[in-house]
């Protein structure tokens, strides 16, 4: 087989697989769910504000060296902070409060733009409390692949989360 054979070969493997990853997902969402011993209330207070979310932050249970500088008001849409850890770098901003409801919007620069929900709703058993992470991960064949991967990266750092929220709250 000649060299060039060799790399139409190759070309055409790599068009392939580029071209099969159109086929998967191009959005991805993780979500996890707990029961907590906790008001609606107690928990949008600290779920609302950088130096709230601080003490549930699951990346800081993980990464411990973590840089966080607070910017925007103290509390509500705006606020938020500055990160650098091991898990990257970028920052997070509270975007929308409802009463049962805090919407994050992350900026990862080439990393991703996610989005992450913290909502509750009472029940008889406590206060269920769920945690989501929205990405759209675009045409990129290999961020849709990363993106298969993605629950299994994610949920445990966002079940940490609510293990820290409970115990925060």
């Amino acid at each position: 087989m000649t060299t060039f054979q060799l790399l139409t070969i190759g070309a055409s493997a790599i068009a392939l697989i580029a071209a099969g990853s159109l086929l998967l997902p191009g959005q991805v969402r993780v979500e996890r769910q707990a029961i907590i011993d906790a008001t609606s209330e107690q928990v949008m207070e600290l779920a609302s504000s950088s130096e709230g979310y601080q003490q549930f932050n699951p990346f800081r249970t993980a990464d411990p060296d973590l840089k966080i500088a607070p910017f925007g008001p103290a509390a509500g849409i705006g606020s938020g902070f500055h990160f650098d850890g091991e898990g990257g770098k970028g920052s997070q901003t509270v975007a929308a409060i409802t009463a049962n409801s805090v919407r994050y919007q992350i900026d990862m620069g080439p990393m991703g733009r996610p989005v992450q929900t913290i909502t509750t709703s009472p029940t008889r058993e406590g206060l269920l409390v769920s945690w989501s992470m929205d990405a759209d991960l675009g045409i990129n064949p290999v961020q849709r692949i990363f993106g298969l991967f993605m629950d299994r990266m994610i949920g445990d750092t966002l079940q940490q989360g609510l293990a820290n929220l409970d115990t925060a709250t």
